[in-house]
C-alpha cells in the first residue's frame, strides 16, 4: 500500500490500518506499507527505511503499536 492513509482523516485512516491488519492475520499474509508518516511505522513488526533508492536500515520492533495508540 502506497500511502494508504495519506488523504485521510483520523478516524478513516484508523479503519483502514485495522482492516489492513486484520486481512493480513486473517489470510496470513505480509501487509507492505509505504509511509512518509514516522507515527504510522510505530504500528508496524519490522520498520525497512529506504534512502535514494536503496535501504538503509531493517529493524525489528519487539512491542508494535496498536492502530488505536497512532497519533496522527
Amino acid at each position: 500500500c502506497d500511502e494508504p492513509t495519506g488523504a485521510l482523516d483520523s478516524e478513516t485512516g484508523v479503519i483502514v490500518l485495522k482492516l489492513l491488519l486484520s486481512m493480513a492475520k486473517d489470510y496470513d499474509k505480509t501487509i507492505i506499507i509505504v509511509t512518509h508518516n514516522q507515527n504510522i511505522a510505530k504500528m508496524a513488526d519490522v520498520v525497512v527505511r529506504v534512502k535514494n533508492g536503496k535501504i538503509v536500515s531493517e529493524t525489528k520492533q519487539e512491542n508494535p503499536l496498536k492502530v488505536e495508540e497512532v497519533e496522527w
